[in-house]
């Protein structure tokens, strides 16, 4: 696990760019409308959670996976305490953290959501389901929120649980999109309960069964997942302007990959939805064209008053 190299920091930001487009392609199309320091730190933090979920998606036995988490999060721990990585993805990192003030206790929440992805493969209800996407997604949103900044630094607080929100929309999404995969390696994240109150079976999630119990279930966990949309997106302005715009891209365009899960009637267990390169433009130009429009129709509105 350890590694020793040579830290030149250009290329490691060279490095972590390019792992976040090979992991994330919505990730790192949100992150090329930053200004590119903060590109920079949004990459290095995109590495160090790629590289933390690898841990527990790519072990080939449980046990090595614990004993490789346990080992990462010891150097975690160990290179924020003295100041010294010699690992590149923590080097980054935690240059990154220093420069930007971001708690440390993300990253340790992040590595125990690891740690429930290794044992756990059910979750009972949504209680249990919601701290899994806390510590796997909401809190790369806290993070991102300190490297972007607030534009005023008394409304953190209120910034920071909309973050949350949207982290976890992120996540709900996600586990929507990969049903199929999941399945394949005997996973199921829809909470139990929720399967049972539809009328729909676990065994029939696993044999790929789409009827209308499927349906509504789903449909039921689609609107779930936009109202923590909603709640996150009215934490967007509370963002230092600097960053918020990509920010609402990355929510926009995960937020399409949840509308092609609905569109395509449910068809989770065959395909993978994905939101193609034009439409991912065509969601920024929309955001881009929406002030421009705001400020033609408010000066209309002045000149017919007038």
């Amino acid at each position: 696990m350890s590694t020793t190299v040579e830290l030149d920091l250009a290329q490691l930001y060279r490095r972590a760019a390019a792992e976040t487009a090979k992991g994330s392609k919505s990730f790192y199309f949100a992150t090329r409308f930053f200004p590119p320091d903060l590109a920079r730190a949004a990459h290095a933090v995109y590495w160090f959670c790629r590289y933390t979920d690898d841990l527990a998606d790519e072990c080939p036995t449980i046990d090595q996976g614990k004993r490789d988490i346990e080992e990462w999060s010891a150097q975690l721990k160990s290179a924020a305490r003295t100041g010294v990585a010699t690992h590149p993805v923590l080097h980054i990192f935690l240059q990154t953290v220093r420069e930007y003030q971001i708690p440390i206790e993300y990253a340790h929440e992040l590595i125990e959501g690891m740690r429930m992805d290794l044992t756990r493969d059910r979750y009972h209800d949504f209680a249990e389901l919601r701290l899994f996407c806390y510590r796997v997604a909401s809190v790369v949103g806290l993070m991102m929120s300190w490297v972007i900044g607030f534009e005023d630094p008394a409304e953190r607080e209120r910034a920071l649980p909309h973050a949350i929100d949207l982290g976890i929309a992120m996540q709900l999404t996600n586990i929507l999109r990969d049903v199929g995969e999941d399945r394949a390696r005997g996973r199921v994240y829809i909470p139990q309960d929720e399967i049972q109150r539809f009328g729909y079976t676990e065994q029939q999630l696993l044999d790929g069964v789409r009827n209308d119990a499927f349906g509504n279930l789903m449909q039921f966990q689609v609107e779930r997942a936009r109202q923590y949309y909603s709640r996150g997106n009215a934490g967007i302005a509370l963002l230092n302007r600097r960053g918020r715009f990509a920010v609402k891209i990355a929510s926009d365009v995960y937020r399409e990959i949840l509308s092609q899960v609905e569109q395509s009637a449910f068809d989770v267990f065959d395909r993978r939805a994905v939101v193609p390169t034009g439409r991912k433009y065509w969601l920024t130009a929309q955001n881009m064209a929406g002030p421009v429009i705001r400020h033609s129709a408010s000066r209309l509105a002045f000149w017919r008053q007038a």
